[in-house]
């Protein structure tokens, strides 16, 4: 498999791109989707915003509390900033709608770039079994990209880019040109799943072998993923727990004990753990042997 591709952005740059899986939790007591105008609109953000930043949308799955999806972008900044819009205008969707602003507090945007190709296969196979999470088989289930993937005879409809601009602010939720896209509405107003994922991606992952994928969704370790793509990169790590996850990462990445990393290797890990785990300054200053502020100044950096 490529997990590393060459596409043609939003933007019309070809590059070279990484996966990243994306997800958006909301507290567990609050309720994202409430009806299916609330989870048309998800799915239409994702969309957008992917446009907006300038990833491409793989493959994606809004359920009642979180959405998951994979993209491809340039770099961690793009996934990042990609997350965040979806953030920010889902919140505005559910504020106006609502009139509830606590939201915006409780919800929790990452992406994470997936680093291997095992990595890759189980995201892409996970991100759909979501829909389990809803009490839908993940085949019937109609916020999910999954239907997209390795499908015969492709559904045709509505294009997007010939609405009017009343019309995509009614049924996109944007004032956004689209002018551009090949995305198209079924009878119902909502996006018909191959026209905003890159198919082609997710099949060469799995050989373009659908029994292979539909195998993967069975059987992938739904609490595993759960663990290394949503919830272990929000804990905040005791010390000793935290050591042990920068030893391993030294002895993967660079093949030598933590202490003996160099400066320039060290600070390579502060960026990369303070984006994948819920830590501090003073904590990656402690773990890494590094002065608080040559850690600020990595982290200003990257911003």
């Amino acid at each position: 498999m490529n997990r590393i591709v060459e596409r043609r952005l939003p933007d019309g740059r070809v590059r070279k791109l990484s996966p990243f899986h994306f997800s958006l939790e909301g507290l567990k007591t609050d309720i994202l989707c409430r009806d299916d105008e609330d989870y048309d609109s998800m799915v239409k953000y994702l969309a957008v915003c992917a446009r907006r930043k300038n990833v491409i949308l793989v493959i994606y799955v809004a359920v009642s509390n979180h959405c998951h999806a994979v993209i491809l972008a340039m770099t961690q900044a793009d996934a990042d900033r990609f997350g965040q819009e979806v953030k920010r205008c889902f919140s505005q969707w559910f504020c106006h709608k609502y009139q509830s602003r606590h939201i915006l507090k409780g919800l929790d945007a990452k992406s994470i770039l997936l680093e291997n190709d095992s990595h890759v296969r189980n995201a892409l196979a996970y991100v759909p079994r979501n829909a389990l999470d809803n009490g839908c088989a993940v085949q019937d289930y109609s916020w999910s990209g999954f239907g997209a993937m390795f499908s015969g005879e492709k559904p045709i409809g509505m294009r997007v880019s010939l609405l009017t601009k009343r019309q995509r602010e009614q049924l996109m939720h944007t004032g956004d040109s689209l002018k551009d896209v090949d995305w198209m509405l079924d009878e119902k107003g909502v996006l018909i799943p191959w026209t905003i994922c890159d198919c082609a991606y997710l099949e060469q992952v799995f050989n373009h072998d659908p029994a292979f994928f539909l195998k993967a969704v069975g059987g992938v370790n739904s609490g595993e993923m759960q663990q290394r793509l949503v919830d272990g990169p929000r804990q905040f790590l005791p010390d000793t727990e935290f050591r042990l996850l920068c030893d391993d990462l030294s002895h993967r990445w660079f093949d030598r004990n933590l202490e003996d990393l160099p400066l320039d290797r060290r600070l390579r890990l502060v960026t990369y753990l303070y984006r994948t785990q819920r830590t501090s300054v003073a904590q990656l200053s402690r773990m890494l042997h590094l002065d608080r502020e040559m850690v600020r100044k990595a982290l200003a950096g990257r911003r």
